[in-house]
Parts: structure tokens; C-alpha cells; sequence
């Protein structure tokens, strides 16, 4: 896992105390599109499941994560993609 991954996977887990947390590196699948960088770690995917997000939208989930990694979105990460489910939608 790379340094950025790293980051995200920390932050994650401190705010959100997940059950699950998935943060999967796609940067390879942009390679020459905008945004992306040689190095990498530039686009994200992440599957996060935790009881905090009981009762909470949708919307409310992703800008939650968002805000999480606010610093991460405004540097080297380009694109984030969200799944931000509840233990009982994950069993599912």
C-alpha cells in the first residue's frame, strides 16, 4: 500500500472506527487521463462500513468521508469513488 492509500486507510479508521474498509488503488486505470500522475495514487475506491452511519443519507455518508479526507482531495488524490454502507446494508 502506497503512502497516499496509507493516509486514507489511517484517517479513515480514526474518524469512522470501521467494521470494514476497503481502500483499493485505481490510479493504473487512468494512466494519461487527466489528473493522473506516473507515480500513481491519484484515484481511490473506497468501501467503508460502520455504525456510524446508521440513519445517516447517503449524501450525508459520502460528504462525511469527503470531509475525512479533505486534504487528500485537495492534493494528490484526483478521484474518489464511495461506498459507505451500515453493517445491516453490508450483509446484504
Amino acid at each position: 500500500m502506497g503512502n497516499v492509500a496509507s493516509k486514507i486507510e489511517a484517517k479513515l479508521k480514526a474518524a469512522l472506527a470501521p467494521d470494514y474498509l476497503e481502500v483499493i488503488d485505481e490510479s493504473f486505470l487512468h494512466a494519461g487521463h487527466g489528473g493522473a500522475r506516473p507515480e500513481g495514487e491519484t484515484h481511490f475506491r473506497v468501501i467503508v462500513v460502520t455504525a456510524a452511519f446508521e440513519g445517516v443519507s447517503r449524501l450525508e455518508r459520502q460528504r462525511h468521508v469527503m470531509d475525512v479526507l479533505s486534504d487528500e482531495l485537495n492534493g494528490p488524490v484526483h478521484a474518489l469513488a464511495i461506498r459507505a454502507r451500515t453493517p445491516e446494508e453490508h450483509k446484504s
